[in-house]
């Protein structure tokens, strides 16, 4: 497995991990770039993430092999747009959104004769810092790659899909979109937006900055997401909306349950409560569904 060219539409985080991991893996010897912003392209540059920086998508995806595309999500349709006349018909064209279900509407809406080359992806993988400068070699490493693909996604690109995914040392996960979506929102969407909620709330008392100092060890580790990526988080929690507010509703009679355990001073049912919560936590690990395909 090698290619020529490799596009790489986002020159982030994700995006400028996955160059530095395909150039580890020696199957990517010539990856060009493409970002919105210029800084973002030059550091790109400058860093050896990328061999040339161009100044369109389609200059970027001319001629390309493959083709990722990390962007934001509500950025996706935009650059599908820009994407289609320029990809080559064999080609191979992944996302790694956090979400499904809209970016396969964009891309029903936008990609033509070129819908087959698209599978979508998302690397379970990232950090609470943006930027190319903060890209890992490793991010994907040990990590899960859910792959969505659509009823219109070509048999060859699904296969080297995976192929490329496994080399980075990635585990492969296959779910439709929507079932994507409803798991994400609860495991992944929701913790952030608690971890925004208790930060905010917090703050928002008289003697908030006094209270967050006293916070340690535990409290660190709760609210680490709440320092990601702004613009990253609404729109995730934007396109995925009905899913997270569904959660939300989750949490709600969950916390409704220990607060009315509290406020009726029944010790025992807290314990019952939070032994649960432990017991379900204590026998959770991350990566179990490892072996889910091949």
């Amino acid at each position: 497995m090698k290619f020529k060219k490799v596009a790489l539409i986002g020159c982030g985080l994700m995006g400028g991990s996955f160059a530095l991991a395909a150039r580890m893996a020696g199957w990517a010897p010539h990856i060009v770039g493409y970002s919105a912003s210029e800084s973002s392209r030059q550091k790109a540059l400058s860093m050896g993430v990328i061999d040339l920086a161009v100044n369109s998508i389609e200059q970027a995806v001319s001629e390309a092999d493959l083709v990722l595309l990390a962007v934001p999500v509500t950025a996706t349709e935009a650059c599908f747009k820009a994407i289609a006349p320029a990809l080559k018909p064999d080609a191979l064209l992944m996302d790694v959104g956090s979400t499904k279900s809209d970016i396969v509407a964009a891309a029903l809406n936008t990609l033509g004769d070129k819908l087959h080359c698209f599978v979508p992806v998302h690397p379970i993988a990232g950090k609470e810092v943006a930027g190319v400068e903060h890209s890992d070699a490793d991010l994907y490493k040990d990590r899960a790659l859910i792959i969505t693909p659509m009823a219109s996604s070509g048999a060859p690109q699904v296969l080297l899909a995976k192929q490329i995914w496994k080399s980075l040392g990635s585990y492969i996960t296959e779910l439709t979109p929507a079932s994507h979506d409803a798991a994400f929102a609860a495991v992944s969407h929701l913790p952030h937006v608690l971890s925004y909620a208790i930060i905010r709330g917090i703050f928002q008392q008289h003697n908030g900055t006094d209270l967050i100092a006293l916070g340690g060890p535990g409290f660190r580790d709760f609210s680490r997401i709440a320092a990601s990526d702004p613009v990253i988080w609404r729109d995730i929690l934007t396109t995925n909306r009905e899913q997270v507010l569904f959660q939300i509703s989750h949490f709600k009679e969950a916390l409704n349950d220990f607060e009315k355990a509290i406020r009726a001073n029944e010790p025992q049912a807290l314990e019952d409560m939070i032994r649960q919560a432990s017991d379900l936590r204590f026998n959770w690990r991350m990566g179990a569904n490892k072996h889910s395909e091949e």
